[in-house]
């Protein structure tokens, strides 16, 4: 369902309208307009776009998902592309939302209903003081939104990290194949993530640079807030990317070691089974030899076997090989 909302004079008046309507509001200039469409189709844009004054290239990357996290500045309005991001049983969601940002609206296109919009709505409400600000406010508090679920999902995927450590080390570990397979799937979820979450520290940071005569002063400490907080984002992945690297060269360590043990204990065996392959094929030999033809030569062979076998045993259990 399409959301829509009007403020006036910092005040909500109204909420709920049709989106044909946002046009008779904003010929009043202390109107600011806010509406939200969920997976909207060509023709819908195409409304807003008329209504609004937007430009064809912004609604054209509005319609086409995959777009990468930027902002785009146009004569009348600003463009933006960030991404909310949740883990939805340890499988990373991102979801696009597209914003326009005139002088008097503010237009947020999701791409899927997953994306709480509830949520921001609730955080304008809680703050309401603010709404005198317009719509810099409103952007904000949906940039806020957005940066803040970046640690909460940051915070689940390392307490996940770490449960990859405590198995990595865990010395009854069986079957160790899940710690590389999950190591995979992590290092695949970070790189996902810091190629279209973490991207919006430049986005708030080109907003707080280009849009000088957009914010009031008053905003700056808030948008230099987000801002710090996604730079916090960015140095937590990367942060966690080290960390999977790290736990892949481990596991790699790990069983290049425990390889080198196992040659070491069949390198082992192998030396004390030589030892009476050696006299057998001695005494095997087709010539006289001392105690030839007698008991004494069989039992001479039988105990110079497990003399020189016990020994070499010994050896190797001391040094840790067997």
């Amino acid at each position: 369902m399409d959301r829509t909302r009007l403020y006036r004079n910092g005040v909500l008046e109204a909420e709920g309208f049709s989106v044909d309507e946002v046009s008779d509001h904003l010929a009043d200039p202390s109107a600011v307009v806010w509406f939200d469409l969920c997976s909207p189709s060509s023709a819908d844009l195409d409304k807003i776009s008329e209504e609004l004054g937007l430009h064809r290239l912004a609604v054209e990357d509005a319609l086409h998902s995959q777009q990468r996290p930027k902002l785009d500045t146009y004569d009348s309005h600003l463009f933006l592309t960030v991404y909310g991001a949740k883990l939805v049983k340890k499988r990373l969601e991102l979801i696009e939302i597209s914003i326009f940002v005139t002088k008097h609206a503010l237009v947020t296109v999701r791409e899927n209903p997953h994306f709480d919009i509830d949520e921001v709505i609730r955080r304008w409400d809680a703050n309401t003081e603010m709404a005198k600000y317009g719509v810099p406010y409103l952007l904000h508090g949906l940039l806020d939104y957005v940066v803040d679920g970046y640690f909460e999902v940051l915070q689940a995927l390392d307490d996940q990290v770490e449960a990859l450590e405590d198995d990595l080390f865990e010395e009854d570990a069986g079957d160790r194949v899940h710690i590389q397979r999950q190591t995979f799937e992590m290092r695949k979820k970070l790189v996902r993530f810091r190629r279209l979450a973490v991207p919006v520290r430049e986005v708030v940071g080109s907003l707080l640079r280009r849009s000088v005569d957009m914010l009031d002063p008053a905003l700056d400490p808030y948008y230099q807030d987000v801002y710090d907080h996604a730079l916090r984002a960015g140095e937590w992945t990367d942060s966690l990317r080290e960390l999977v690297g790290n736990i892949r060269e481990a596991h790699i360590n790990q069983q290049g070691f425990k390889l080198n043990d196992i040659m070491k204990r069949i390198t082992s065996w192998a030396a004390i089974i030589a030892v009476p392959t050696m006299i057998t094929g001695y005494y095997g030999q087709n010539v006289p030899y001392p105690g030839f033809g007698q008991s004494l030569g069989f039992w001479t062979s039988t105990a110079a076997i497990l003399v020189a076998s016990s020994i070499l045993y010994l050896i190797f259990k001391k040094k840790g090989w067997l």
